[in-house]
Formats: C-alpha cells, structure tokens, sequence
C-alpha cells in the first residue's frame, strides 16, 4: 500500500500536462492487479470476499437478502458477479449497495449492478455529487478517471445507521481520500464471540492535492480529523478497499478449521492509522515544497 500510494502521490506532483498521460499510464499498470481473478470466500461470520486480486469488494449476508460493498473496475463487474455466484448466492438478491468512496476503482459496477437488482445505493453524503456526476473531485474533465454515474437512493452522515434484516451498519464520516469517505461498522459472530468490524474507507493522500489548488476545500483538516477519529476505534477486524489495507492473501492463506480467524487482530487499525499519518505529513510536507518553488 505504501508503494501505490508513494506512486500516486509522485504523479500529483508532476506537471498538468504530463500528469494526464502518466495518470493513463500508471491505471494501464495498476490494472493488471486490480482486474486479476480471486477466489471468493468467507472471511467472517456473514461477510463475505467476492473482489479482485487489487481491489476489495465485499458481500454481506443478512435475513432478507445481500448487501454488497463497494464494487470494481467497470470491465471487473462480471467477475465480480461470478464471485458472488461462486458462494452460491444470487445477484438478484442484492438489496442494499454500499459505498466506501466515489473513485473509478471502487464504484465501476455500481450502475450495472443497481440497474441489474434494483438495489438501493447507499454512500456518504458528500460524495453523492461524484457519484451522480461519475468523476474525480477536483479533476471532473478528466475522462481516464471517470467511472459510469449512478443515483444516490440515500445519503448518510456521521452515526446514522443502514439496516437489512437481521444486519445493521453504522457509518463513520472519515473525509479526506473522498469528501465523502464513509467507513462502515458492524458486528460479526465469530464462534461464541462477537467482533467488531470496519470497513475502513481510505486514508492514503493518492492523487489528491492537498495545496495550492487543494482536489476540495478543507481537505488536509479532514485527513487529520479522521486519523485522530480511526485511531480512537476499537476494532477487532480490518478491511478496507484494496487487500494492501489489511493483508488479506496472506491472512486467507492461514485460514484453517480449528484455529482462530486470522483477520481478527485487534490494534491493527491504531497501527497501520499511525503510518498513513506519517506518510500524509510527508506528502504534504513534498507537495508544500513543490508548490513554494513555482
């Protein structure tokens, strides 16, 4: 994770006209990772991994149908969909759609799919623009990343809660990688206990700018805000939107029968928040110096 986000933040820093061309480069690379196939499997309880190789997707299931989160690449959606067949589920029962946040990585399937199930979608309220309008904040012409535009059926704020069924989720404003970077709560049974878990929304800097010309206003007092809030959860189970986040391959490859759950680690988060702190003091301490040289 820190190498794609030291790459992503060296583009930002490249001049516009360069930046357009190395931005369409660095997704031709990306994209090998980010659209290879991956065995779906359970993770937790009633959660469940249907995402690529590069990029995390999940869905939940409950008493009255599934909830997905979040999405892929447009091309990656009917590999996502055959994942979630895999785990013999059925698309159509998708009631709910999650967003962690509005970027082409994250939000590719999400017309096809609410078209497909008639699902209600589901993101933070910030973002709704991005995702009615399909583009980047701060970047709107930029067509290599525009993703395809979808209606918002609700929006969410700060500690309002999203229920199907016998699941309910709580949302956790965490602005900064988006303006309306949500983060998703729930408990899980694991065995005889029960674990908390978060659906971490992102922290990296990526391509934002954070000067000058910052991607939104406001932007770097919304990154340290949502460090200080991460840092304080108390959670027993990571995940996030690239498996980077939480080292899901090498977690899934030490699941056994009768052995405890890899993916319970509870610190992790206050532990991975402190480095994307340090790195998001470094990135703007590098783009503070670029801008001063202009």
């Amino acid at each position: 994770m820190r190498r794609l986000t030291a790459a992503l933040c060296a583009i930002v820093l490249l001049t516009t006209g360069a930046q357009a061309q190395t931005i369409k480069d660095f997704l031709a690379a990306a994209m090998q990772k980010w659209t290879a196939p991956f065995e779906p499997f359970q993770l937790i309880g009633n959660i469940y991994y249907v995402g690529t190789g590069g990029i995390a997707v999940y869905v939940i299931k409950t008493s009255q149908g599934l909830i997905l989160m979040d999405t892929a690449m447009p091309q990656s959606t009917g590999m996502i969909k055959d994942n979630i067949a895999k785990l013999g589920f059925k698309v159509s029962n998708i009631k709910l759609i999650l967003n962690s946040h509005a970027h082409l990585d994250h939000t590719g399937g999400f017309a096809e799919i609410k078209k497909e199930t008639g699902a209600q979608l589901v993101a933070g309220e910030r973002d709704k623009p991005l995702l009615e309008g399909g583009y980047y904040p701060g970047d709107e012409k930029n067509q290599d990343l525009a993703f395809p535009a979808v209606k918002v059926d609700r929006t969410v704020k700060e500690g309002d809660k999203v229920t199907l069924g016998d699941v309910t989720l709580s949302a956790h404003a965490t602005p900064g990688h988006s303006p309306g970077c949500t983060s998703w709560e729930m408990s899980v049974k694991d065995g005889d206990q029960n674990r908390e878990v978060l659906f971490f929304c992102s922290g990296t800097v990526a391509l934002n700018r954070l000067v000058g010309q910052p991607t939104y206003p406001g932007i770097v007092d919304d990154y340290r805000a949502t460090y200080a809030k991460a840092k304080a959860m108390k959670i027993d189970v990571l995940l996030g939107p690239h498996p980077e986040v939480y080292g899901m391959q090498a977690k899934r490859a030490e699941m056994k029968d009768g052995v405890p759950n890899p993916f319970v680690k509870p610190g992790e988060l206050a532990t991975y928040i402190a480095g994307l702190s340090d790195d998001f003091d470094k990135q703007l301490a590098k783009q503070t110096a670029a801008l001063d040289k202009k």
